[in-house]
């Protein structure tokens, strides 16, 4: 069994919880994610299975976006509202207060890592000394927030959209946005609605998953490795080449450089390819290996 399944993660849950579950039910040792979501987030989890694995480190530097709930006047210790309360002040700004503020967390920023969180430091995980009551200096990391809108109010809580790199943390962002705003803020609750190649209409609820899995249709919702490369031109390889191919040899084309999907005479899919002064290189491969 090979392929990307979309999971609609839901709340409570790891994305580790969701692979090991997956890896039980689906009867497949290989499974894998990209883009870790907080056990309160929910949406847009690919989860790759089989050999599709090889494939994870081409999703992991795509773009994200998020629906967000940020409740401002709340400090805690998680940046959450799941944390230890640490402050609870009056919320007093006005709408371009926070119009501002919003313009002021767009482009390239450098955001301190929160202590809840995997980055490693001195080879412990931040949690683990968060865990002990330990907080570390963490050095500021360049990330890049390409949008940032207001989409409206629930209650209290103000809601956002935003589109950001790899390794932003949309905790810390909220976060930030409340001390500039003079009050504090807290991430109230999070959904992640794209996720690279893949939007929030292509996830499966898991129980669905679960559900078509124990029902004998492990693969009912599962998409070829193909559609994570989908922005890459096609190249057909006949039969001698793609004989090169399945050895790891380049070999000769007619193509513009750049990368390529690779597949074979029958629509197989073979590799990631670069074409380079007119030769094709295995970049990685996905053909089963027998």
């Amino acid at each position: 069994m090979n392929g990307i399944l979309i999971v609609d993660k839901p709340a409570g849950w790891t994305s580790q919880d969701v692979c090991s579950k997956l890896r039980g039910v689906l009867r497949e040792k290989r499974v894998g994610h990209s883009g870790t979501l907080d056990p309160m987030a929910t949406g847009v989890l690919p989860v790759f299975v089989g050999r599709a694995t090889r494939a994870v480190e081409f999703a992991e530097n795509d773009r994200k976006r998020y629906t967000a709930a940020l409740r401002p006047g709340l400090v805690t210790d998680t940046q959450d509202i799941t944390g230890r309360v640490l402050e609870s002040n009056p919320r007093k700004f006005s709408e371009d207060d926070l119009l501002e503020a919003l313009r002021s967390f767009t482009g390239e920023l450098l955001q301190v890592p929160p202590m809840y969180s995997a980055v490693k430091i001195g080879g412990r995980k931040l949690y683990e000394l968060a865990r002990r009551g330990q907080s570390v200096e963490r050095p500021p990391r360049p990330v890049t927030v390409y949008s940032l809108t207001l989409l409206g109010r629930d209650g209290e809580d103000i809601l956002l959209d935003i589109e950001c790199s790899k390794g932003t943390y949309i905790r810390t962002l909220c976060h930030d946005i409340g001390r500039r705003l003079g009050c504090g803020g807290a991430m109230a609750a999070l959904r992640r609605t794209r996720a690279g190649a893949f939007d929030i209409s292509d996830a499966h609820a898991l129980a669905d998953v679960i559900r078509e899995a124990e029902a004998g249709m492990p693969d009912r919702f599962l998409l070829p490795v193909d559609s994570l490369f989908q922005a890459l031109p096609a190249y057909t390889a006949d039969a001698a080449r793609e004989k090169k191919c399945r050895c790891g040899t380049d070999f000769p084309v007619s193509v513009p450089d750049g990368e390529y999907r690779v597949y074979g005479e029958n629509g197989e899919f073979l590799m990631v390819g670069r074409a380079r002064a007119g030769r094709m290189a295995t970049v990685k491969s996905f053909f089963e290996v027998v």
